[in-house]
């Protein structure tokens, strides 16, 4: 598959999933609105797909979350196919996506550094 129609695909996959657990179509209680799909990558044949997610609510929502999701998998999959038209649904998997808070954790450690360099300066 090229890697447009690839990236189209994930695209979609990711707006479609992201609008089942805004509409409260996935019921797990572990899954609310403050979860954010942050990423797809679909294998090239399109078998399956791994979905990143993150929450504002921290490491342990986000983690719950995850295990919801992939429990709710198989629904979330037959939903995708009903509005998908494609011969063959990918298989979902949830994994978390820890890049937000490592970001701002080297966010973190460049301000200090920059601020003992301050204070280095002036004194």
């Amino acid at each position: 598959m090229n890697e447009i129609r690839l990236k189209r695909v994930e695209s979609l996959i990711r707006d479609k999933v992201s609008a089942l657990i805004m509409n409260g179509s996935v019921k797990d209680p572990r899954v609310d609105a403050t979860v954010t799909l942050t990423r797809v990558k679909a294998a090239r044949d399109l078998a399956s797909a791994r979905i990143w997610v993150s929450s504002f609510g921290g490491d342990d929502v986000t983690r719950r979350a995850v295990k919801g999701l992939n429990n709710a998998a198989g629904f979330i999959q037959s939903q995708l196919g009903k509005e998908i038209h494609m011969r063959n649904t990918p298989k979902l998997f949830f994994s978390p996506d820890d890049s937000i808070r490592e970001g701002l954790e080297v966010n973190r450690l460049i301000d200090e550094v920059v601020s003992k360099e301050r204070e280095q300066d002036e004194g």
